[in-house]
Formats: C-alpha cells, sequence, structure tokens
C-alpha cells in the first residue's frame, strides 16, 4: 500500500486531503487495467471519463479549493497527476495534456473564445493540444520557424510543429508562430528579441492548410505527432491576446504546469517503490525473503529518501504558487528536475530488485520503465532546469 502520510504536510488543505482520497477511490475502480494497441481510443475513452467525473475541470479552467473557479490550483493539479500516474500513464497524459492545451486560452482568451472551449474540454467533450516545438526549435524557442502573415481578415500560418502530444486526436490546438505584417516583417511586442514577435492562435482541427505530417511513436505509447501549415488560414479573432505575448503566454502556461511534471514523476516513482516493497517480501531466496538482506534494506531506504526529497520540493513549488502568490520559475525547475531524475532512479533500482521479471513486457516496473524516460526530456529537458535555475540564482 502506498505511503500516503505526506498529504499531512502544511503544504496541503483539508480540501486537497479529501480530493486525493476521492480520486484514489475513482482511479482503483476505474484504471489500472491494460489498454489495448489502439491508443487513440483508450486516450479518448480516458479524457471523456475523466471529464465525465469532473476531474478535467481541475486542469481546464482552474479549480481552487476554497470555490474560485478562474484559478489554477496548483496543489490540486500536482495530487491529480500524481494520483493518476501511479495508476495508469496514459490516465495521467489524457489529464495533463486538456490543460497544458488551453492553458494560454485560460490565460489570455477572450471571453467568446472561452466559452467556445473551455467547457467542452474540461467536460471531456473536446481535446486539447500544445503546439510550441518544432524540428529545428525544442527547448531554443527563439529559433521558431513557423509563421503567421498578416493578409487582411486572416493570419494566414506556414511551418511545421513536432512532438506535438494530442497531435492527430485532437480537436484544437494552441499553436505558436512568429507573426509578420503584409509585408513579412516582424510584428509584435516591443523591443527586438527573437521572440518579442511569437503570438498564440487558436487553431481548431480541420482547417484547410492544417495537416498531420506524422505520427510519431516513442518507447510509451500516447498519440504524439508533426504538424504541417501550408497557407492555413485562422481568422483574426483566434489570436490570443495582443500579437508578440505569445511567447510570455507559453512561458506561463508551461511556469504552471511544470510542477505538475514532477508530480506525475512521484506518481510513477511511488508505484515503482510499492512494486519493490511487495516484490521483496514475497521473493524467497537462500533460505529468506529478499526483505532480509541488508543490502535490500539499503537499497529501499534511499528510494523512500530520495522520493520524499523530490516530493518537498514538488509540493514547495505548488504551494509558493497557490498561497504565497509569487512566480515559481526556479522552484518548479528545481522541482521538475529532482523529481524526473529521482523518479528514474527509484524506477531503475525497483527494476534491478526485480531481476529477469523486471525487464519481462508487461509487468508494471517494466511499463515505468518505459513511462518515466520521456519525463526528463518533454517540457524542458533536464539540462534546460539546470540552466534556468542557473540563469535565476545569477540573476
Amino acid at each position: 500500500m502506498i505511503d500516503r502520510t505526506y498529504l499531512q504536510w502544511p503544504f496541503f488543505e483539508d480540501g486537497h486531503r479529501q480530493l486525493a482520497q476521492e480520486l484514489e477511490h475513482w482511479s482503483a475502480a476505474h484504471l489500472g487495467q491494460p489498454h489495448g494497441t489502439d491508443v487513440d481510443a483508450e486516450c479518448r475513452s480516458l479524457v471523456r471519463r475523466l471529464g465525465e467525473a469532473g476531474w478535467l475541470s481541475y486542469a481546464v479552467a482552474g479549480h481552487d479549493v476554497g470555490g474560485a473557479a478562474d484559478v489554477i490550483d496548483t496543489r490540486a493539479l500536482c495530487l491529480i497527476r500524481e494520483t493518476l500516474a501511479r495508476h495508469a500513464g496514459l490516465a495521467d497524459f489524457a489529464f495533463a495534456m486538456q490543460g497544458l492545451g488551453t492553458g494560454a486560452v485560460t490565460l489570455a482568451g477572450t471571453p467568446a473564445q472561452q466559452a467556445q472551449w473551455l467547457p467542452r474540454v474540461a467536460r471531456g467533450e473536446a481535446i486539447a493540444a500544445f503546439a510550441l516545438s518544432e524540428p529545428q526549435a525544442g527547448s531554443d524557442v527563439a529559433a521558431m520557424a513557423c509563421t503567421a502573415r498578416d493578409d487582411g481578415d486572416a493570419w494566414v500560418l506556414e511551418g511545421e510543429k513536432t512532438w506535438i502530444s494530442n497531435g492527430g486526436i485532437a480537436d484544437v490546438y494552441t499553436v505558436f508562430a512568429r507573426t509578420l505584417d503584409a509585408t513579412g516583417q516582424p510584428v509584435g511586442g516591443a523591443g527586438s528579441k527573437p521572440t518579442s514577435s511569437i503570438s498564440a492562435f487558436v487553431v481548431p482541427a480541420g482547417l484547410p492548410g492544417f495537416e498531420i505530417a506524422e505520427r510519431i511513436d516513442v518507447i510509451a505509447p500516447h498519440p504524439l505527432a508533426r504538424l504541417r501549415f501550408a497557407g492555413c488560414r485562422v481568422p483574426k479573432d483566434r489570436l490570443l491576446g495582443a500579437p508578440g505575448e505569445g511567447f510570455k503566454l507559453a512561458m506561463r502556461t508551461l511556469d504552471i504546469f511544470r510542477a505538475s511534471v514532477a508530480a506525475a514523476a512521484l506518481g510513477f516513482a511511488r508505484r515503482a517503490l510499492d512494486e519493490a516493497l511487495a516484490h521483496a517480501k514475497s521473493r524467497h531466496m537462500f533460505g529468506a525473503t529478499l526483505a532480509d538482506f541488508q543490502l535490500t534494506q539499503a537499497a529501499l531506504g534511499e528510494m523512500a529518501t530520495a522520493l520524499d526529497g523530490a516530493a518537498l520540493l514538488t509540493y514547495r513549488a505548488a504551494w509558493l504558487r497557490d498561497v504565497v502568490g509569487q512566480r515559481t520559475t526556479r522552484e518548479a525547475a528545481m522541482a521538475k528536475m529532482a523529481a524526473t531524475e529521482t523518479a528514474q532512479r527509484v524506477i531503475e533500482r525497483a527494476v534491478q530488485m526485480h531481476g529477469g521479471l523486471g525487464v519481462r513486457v508487461g509487468s508494471v516496473v517494466e511499463s515505468l520503465y518505459r513511462e518515466i524516460r520521456a519525463l526528463r526530456i518533454y517540457e524542458g529537458a533536464t539540462e534546460v532546469q539546470q540552466l534556468i535555475v542557473g540563469r535565476d540564482l545569477l540573476g
């Protein structure tokens, strides 16, 4: 049984503890069964079920424990991702991408834009995606090549996006592109930085000139694609905020959800530790159980200690954002870096402890080993988080 005494930490309120308990019961009843080969269909089903149960409202338009519906409660977001990830990685993915895909709409959308998409996404009736990365511009957003040219009554999108989660199954995409005037000159915010002309757009699937160029398979299957825009006309009222505000919107969205990536990693690691404990107690060898050996005890002690350290960093970042109200770029980067790296080590140790069973396809720890690897890369690789922290320290 997972040790959930961390819920007594002072980072949480009673509403968070009740939320975690209710989601635990729901997850035990609705998740945990291996999904089939049709990952798209399973993801659509999970989005629908999460929406019907009300869980998506915590990610999409925000859901404060105190009752304010216009603020994202980061601690609730993290607790939900941790719990879902512990039960089923694809469920965590389905939940998180609904929030990430509509984050900029929540932050800067017009009332009409929000009314059109947020309720549907929160109910699980529409699927959202966040389209920022490009073939030559992943973490280097300043190198963005996708453009949106002013053509009177519309912006004309040209270029590609890649590694886009929910690509191919999403109903709406938040797309970031470099805005140009009719002559091809950058337009947007003040300043000469390469990011000052990046803007954000709400782009429904199926617009002429917008296609799924490639579906991408990865070691832990989930919907992922490369998008292509060729003369795609996006009406002017699909712009989010003002021209040139896209980079700030993207960073604000990632600031909100980066700590929750750490929480998902915690969920994977807690499940791995739970599996390791159960295996150690039941595995008989040399006239004893695996748990009787000091090497095993030392390994478990190290795993649990590292996990608590990562959890403290994660929920500190969430608490600072929710309660203190400060920007948590450094703290969220620390949490994301520590939690994903720690989870990789904890899961690796759990696989090793299982021996041959640990690498058998279909075993829990084998699945976790594949699930965790991507978290050390997406939404900013570990090395990017190190740079964020270092630069913040230097002022």
